[in-house]
């Protein structure tokens, strides 16, 4: 080990957890939308990344420079963007400013990262923790350069925006046009391949897994892509086009083809897409997809393959 490496490691076990000094999490997380949840999930970031750093001396050094140094959630997170997406000509220091100024100036935005990160965390099995989500799951930093993307097209800021949404495609292979508008408590599990168009419009605790489309049909302007309600599941290579509704806590198989609107709470599966159970009857179920990340109910009515 460097001596370099040697003196942070150092650091962080003496300055940033005094001996004697421990601070045990709450055995349950504060109500999504507290007060206390930003605060919350930022101290466990920290004790995880503090542990991490203990456990892996060799990473005490980026793990000091991406959250340790840093006094809170938005501080790390822009930091750790700006890295990811700078370039030669797209300096890290001034997306550091412009993530930093926009994180912090607008609250719905941290609040949104939260919802996120504990999406991850309690929704994936292989999320490990929340600071392995904040620095490793591009789904995650894919969507908060959104949002950020986002906030800048709303104030005529079209150029940054479109630049990041290049840097956002070329770094994490995830494509969002600035445009679009995305909930809360958002999942890209794997996110490769994503690509979500202009129009496009996501509710709140939504999954999304990788080589998803939500385009549009061909070359009419205007209102021309998905519209996604709160708890929907979308699974991996789905496609869905046009200015089609997917209602409230739908589920769409994986490989589908949606091309018409899917009513609540129902399983649509197949290219094209069908009904679970048919149009005219089609089978419901009463959990949240988008949160029970479950997605092979009603596999018996649809399928009958057997191995």
């Amino acid at each position: 080990m460097s001596q370099t490496t040697t003196k942070i490691a150092d650091h962080i076990q003496k300055t940033l957890m005094p001996a004697g000094e421990f601070h045990p999490s709450p055995p349950t997380p504060p109500p999504p939308g507290s007060e206390e949840e930003e605060k919350w999930v930022w101290a466990e970031i920290k004790a995880e990344a503090r542990r991490d750093a203990e456990a892996e001396p060799a990473l005490a050094s980026y793990l000091y420079s991406t959250i340790l140094s840093h006094s809170s959630l938005e501080r790390s997170l822009s930091f750790h963007l700006g890295n990811k997406l700078c370039s030669s000509t797209l300096l890290s220091t001034l997306l550091y400013d412009l993530f930093l100024n926009i994180f912090s100036t607008d609250g719905t935005l941290r609040s949104a990262a939260v919802a996120d990160l504990r999406a991850a965390r309690f929704r994936d099995p292989a999320c490990a923790s929340f600071s392995h989500c904040l620095l490793n799951y591009k789904g995650f930093l894919a969507c908060q350069a959104h949002r950020v993307a986002h906030k800048l097209w709303t104030q005529c800021r079209r150029p940054m925006a479109l630049a990041l949404q290049s840097r956002i495609s070329d770094v994490f292979a995830v494509d969002i046009h600035p445009a679009a508008r995305i909930g809360k408590g958002i999942l890209f599990d794997h996110a490769t391949g994503v690509v979500i168009g202009e129009t496009a419009v996501i509710g709140n605790n939504v999954s999304i897994l990788h080589h998803v489309t939500l385009g549009g049909t061909g070359k009419s302007s205007g209102d021309r892509h998905p519209k996604i309600g709160d708890g929907v599941l979308i699974g991996a290579g789905a496609t869905i086009l046009g200015n089609v509704k997917i209602g409230e806590g739908a589920k769409i198989g994986a490989g589908s083809v949606v091309l018409i609107d899917v009513p609540p709470r129902t399983t649509a599966v197949g290219n094209p897409a069908r009904l679970v159970g048919g149009k005219d009857q089609p089978s419901k179920h009463e959990d949240v997809p988008g949160e029970s990340m479950d997605h092979t109910s009603f596999i018996s009515q649809w399928s009958d393959y057997v191995i």
